[in-house]
């Protein structure tokens, strides 16, 4: 859990229909109602990376760790376990009020991981 995905991306056909389909199995939903909602839950994390990078700018560790909570929660709704993963971290250093953690590179990663489901 300490060795963030550096250097990986999500391949973002691969990881739409991953998400659509943790969201049948995980909430027994019907597809057309997943393929409904699925724009606006995309829209949402976009939202959720944006408050983490602007904690991030912020400086303020326990900024970070509410917002690395928040998202951890999308990611996990989403079935997204690696994205999920690293906030956990953020989470938990945030909280803490870790000065010695390099969020910034947590917070990159998290974005080159998502960057292709947020196009």
């Amino acid at each position: 859990m300490n060795e963030p995905m550096t250097g990986k991306s999500l391949n973002c056909q691969r990881s739409i229909e991953s998400i659509r389909l943790h969201l049948i199995k995980q909430f027994n939903l019907p597809i057309e109602q997943v393929d409904t909602m699925l724009p606006s839950f995309i829209a949402i994390l976009g939202t959720h990376m944006c408050n983490l990078e602007n904690a991030l700018a912020a400086n303020n560790p326990l900024q970070l760790g509410r917002a690395g909570h928040t998202i951890k929660g999308a990611f996990l709704n989403l079935g997204l376990q690696d994205c999920a993963r690293i906030a956990c971290i953020i989470e938990e250093k945030g909280r803490q009020g870790d000065s010695v953690t390099d969020f910034g590179k947590l917070v990159d990663d998290l974005r080159l991981l998502i960057s292709p489901v947020l196009e």
